[in-house]
């Protein structure tokens, strides 16, 4: 397998505690497992700024790009009860240090 060529990081402050937030991962986690392209999510939490989030792993900005107008990216706001809208960091993979095994 390559190298993926896309890294998305989203963060969200919400209302739910961990516990909620973990569970509401698991209960999507199929949808996000069943998506083309999407090599690795990573569910994270910033214990400094009490922020939720995901960190995904792409093969190609066209599978980006379907899953952003996809009603799957749509629902997260409502998923995890954001408090305002999730901030979205994209960035092109210029080199791996490993390559894949």
């Amino acid at each position: 397998m390559d190298h993926p060529k896309l890294i998305v990081f989203v963060k969200f402050k919400t209302s739910l505690s961990l516990d909620e937030v973990t569970a509401v991962a698991n209960d999507r986690a199929d949808e996000f497992r069943a998506l083309s392209g999407l090599i690795q999510k990573y569910y994270v939490e910033d214990a400094v700024s009490g922020e939720y989030g995901g960190v995904y792993l792409w093969e190609s900005p066209e599978a980006f790009d379907e899953y952003r107008q996809s009603e799957l990216r749509a629902s997260i706001g409502a998923a995890y009860r954001t408090i305002g809208e999730p901030r979205v960091e994209v960035l092109k993979v210029i080199m791996p240090l490993r390559q894949a095994v």
